[in-house]
């Protein structure tokens, strides 16, 4: 038995060989580059010059030979960009996995609700770089930091603007206590900060995470919100959370609050985002994605306010390559072989 690995984006050597060791019936055809090209042509300007190398332009290959290996292909291996009519072009395909956490990049193509199986790397993503990006954010405006800025463009310093907190004995609300929100709420206990946190779903019987002094569903939330001196949202985006974070949530919270988004920009509506700013209600506000992030720069109202920071997207970088996404590939690869249940398939009903 031979099992047609294809993967479509760029990986490295030491990845194929670890993909290659799992088992010899696996054929893995290395295709990372070969559709930059279609990337370019359908995909919008923005989001290629975002996520393509640079240099990047044609790919490599006719469309029928990148369409050979597509119709070949039992198992893909792929990301962000990708191609938008991947499940037409690939008869074959049982299993789609996305090396990115979030399920949601994967709605703008044919593999969306398909007889595909789809995995992502939900909890195996850069989540400690996410959560240290994610208190940074809180801590930027709670010791008032984004004043420097302000006293600069003024050219001296307004020393009572400042207004610092202190964290110790604050509470934070995370949103979403998975892979990423999970270690939010760890680190920002161990500055001394109150963590209460939702799942989805109410989970009485499981053990409280690290860091967490109370766990609720989404049942809980208005009531978290209300007591909460910062946001941190860290769930995944389904139809359920479009807008979650809305005016009546906003307009729940304290006076005074930080807001924090590093999961998608749909999760929070911008329009009452901005009102809630005007009116002075939000101490700060940090976006690491925003509504359209993959299209254009980010709406005015919210780009260029000062108590709003604003990042492309790179709550996940760092110096250190800890994104889990090849072992969670392998782990999972081994169990396909095996015929065994496969870790985080996508739910397509529940969204992730």
């Amino acid at each position: 038995m031979t099992v047609n690995v294809l993967a479509i984006q760029r990986i490295s050597g030491a990845d194929r060989a670890r993909i290659e060791a799992i088992d010899p019936a696996i054929r893995l055809t290395d295709a990372g580059g070969w559709f930059d090209g279609e990337f370019r042509d359908t995909w919008p300007p923005y989001a290629v010059a975002r996520y393509l190398a640079p240099g990047a332009v044609a790919g490599q290959g006719m469309r029928a030979d990148r369409d050979q290996l597509l119709s070949e292909a039992e198992v893909i291996l792929g990301g962000w960009p990708f191609p938008l009519d991947l499940r037409a072009r690939s008869p074959r395909l049982k299993w789609f996995h996305q090396r990115p956490a979030g399920a949601s990049n994967l709605r703008l193509g044919d593999l969306w609700g398909s007889d595909v199986m789809v995995t992502t790397s939900r909890g195996a993503g850069s989540t400690l770089a996410m959560a240290e990006y994610a208190i940074a954010g809180i801590l930027h405006f709670a010791k008032a930091l984004n004043r420097a800025v302000d006293d600069r463009v003024g050219d001296t310093f307004d020393h009572r603007a400042y207004r610092p907190l202190l964290i110790e004995g604050k509470t934070l609300c995370v949103i979403g206590a998975g892979g990423i929100g999970r270690e939010v709420g760890r680190l920002g206990a161990a500055l001394g900060m109150r963590v209460i946190g939702t799942r989805r779903t109410s989970q009485p019987d499981a053990p409280l995470p690290e860091g967490f002094s109370q766990m609720g569903s989404a049942d809980d939330l208005d009531r978290f919100l209300a007591g909460s001196d910062f946001v941190a949202v860290c769930c995944q985006w389904t139809s359920e959370t479009t807008n979650l974070i809305n005016a009546a949530r906003l307009a729940a919270m304290k006076p005074g609050v930080v807001l924090v988004n590093v999961a998608r920009g749909e999760i929070v509506d911008e329009a009452a985002l901005v009102e809630a700013l005007t009116r002075g209600h939000l101490r700060g506000v940090v976006l690491d994605v925003y509504v359209g992030e993959f299209e254009h720069l980010p709406p005015e109202a919210l780009w260029r306010d000062p108590r709003v920071l604003i990042t492309p997207h790179v709550s996940g970088a760092s110096d250190e390559n800890r994104h889990g996404a090849i072992e969670l590939f392998c782990e999972n690869l081994r169990a396909y072989l095996d015929g065994t249940p496969l870790r985080n398939v996508i739910d397509w009903e529940r969204g992730y």
